[in-house]
């Protein structure tokens, strides 16, 4: 009887401790806040470096856990934030601006949302086939172009770029595709051009180049200058040669990205996830090589909103 009775008390002392266990792995699960981090389409740059902002938050920033989705990127990714789809978001500079100000595809203020860092330089690509003929932007007219999706921050930057040179979408035959469906009717010669904003090397025109022959379409200094003048989130971008292969360097214009925080984080929130980011760094630029471009000391170009209390605070303890 004796023997049964402490067998009893062993098997209820191992019960309440493994329920105690649970407990406070329950505890400690339901004390870690889980954020989603908006990026973009698998094929871009947001994808891979959002993953890479998920491994440092999960890895290095106590009491948060990330998980980077696939989104329509940056006026998507605005408007999720917004809404509380989301916490953590990539996104350019320009569209950042456009969102905040209620302008171009924002029929009234979006701005439940801050600025965490600049990123690294989205580049307006102009890519066309090589035997295409087109060697300037005024050489689209009359030709079949691929502008980005309706709406989106590509759609923008094609637009205005086009405007620079005198040219409407009545002048061309505007396509709206997303970049690896413009790569993809590139290579079947169903269009002639293609508009694609993203970090360098993009994943699309790489892949679309080993198929068919690319030249990228230069905008000319005097352009240049116009559109860095008129509009104060473009920055003068030189596309390196070897970046694609291709014969000549190509000028153009860039945005930037940027990495934004909702509102409903708090500043000691942020401000951990900011020094996290920086003292990380190598995981990006392990990532992508446009993960080579995010420092410390760019953090703040191009910053097109205000900034959030918790980077800020990172900002200011690091001068």
């Amino acid at each position: 009887m004796g023997m049964r009775m402490k067998a009893a008390r062993r098997i209820v002392l191992v019960t309440l401790l493994l329920t105690a266990v649970v407990a406070l792995s329950a505890c400690g699960r339901e004390g870690s806040k889980d954020l989603v981090v908006l990026t973009g389409g698998e094929q871009g740059t947001y994808y891979p470096l959002g993953g890479a902002l998920s491994q440092i938050i999960n890895e290095h920033v106590e009491g948060l856990t990330a998980t980077a989705v696939v989104s329509g990127a940056s006026v998507v990714n605005v408007n999720d934030v917004n809404d509380g789809k989301g916490e953590l978001a990539f996104i350019q500079n320009d569209i950042a601006y456009y969102a905040a100000e209620g302008t171009q595809m924002f029929e009234s203020k979006v701005d439940k949302f801050k600025a965490v860092a600049a990123l690294y330089p989205e580049v307006i690509q102009i890519v066309a086939a090589a035997d295409s003929g087109i060697v300037s932007v005024k050489d689209l007219h009359g030709k079949r172009v691929a502008v980005g999706d309706q709406g989106s921050g590509a759609e923008a930057n094609a637009r205005q770029i086009l405007e620079a040179h005198g040219i409407t979408y009545d002048d061309i035959k505007a396509e709206y595709m997303a970049f690896s469906d413009a790569a993809g009717n590139l290579q079947d010669g169903n269009i002639d051009a293609a508009f694609i904003t993203a970090g360098t090397p993009t994943a699309a025109i790489e892949a679309l180049k080993v198929s068919r022959p690319i030249t990228l379409v230069s905008i000319i200094p005097d352009k240049v200058s116009e559109l860095t003048e008129k509009y104060p989130y473009y920055t003068a971008f030189t596309i390196p040669k070897d970046v694609y292969g291709t014969e000549t360097d190509a000028t153009t214009v860039t945005v930037q990205s940027m990495l934004i925080a909702s509102d409903e984080l708090s500043e000691e929130q942020v401000y951990a996830i900011t020094k996290g980011l920086f003292e990380n760094l190598n995981t990006f630029a392990d990532t992508h090589q446009a993960g080579r471009y995010i420092t410390r000391e760019t953090a703040l170009e191009g910053i097109s909103v205000d900034l959030h209390p918790g980077a800020q605070k990172y900002y200011d303890e690091t001068k």
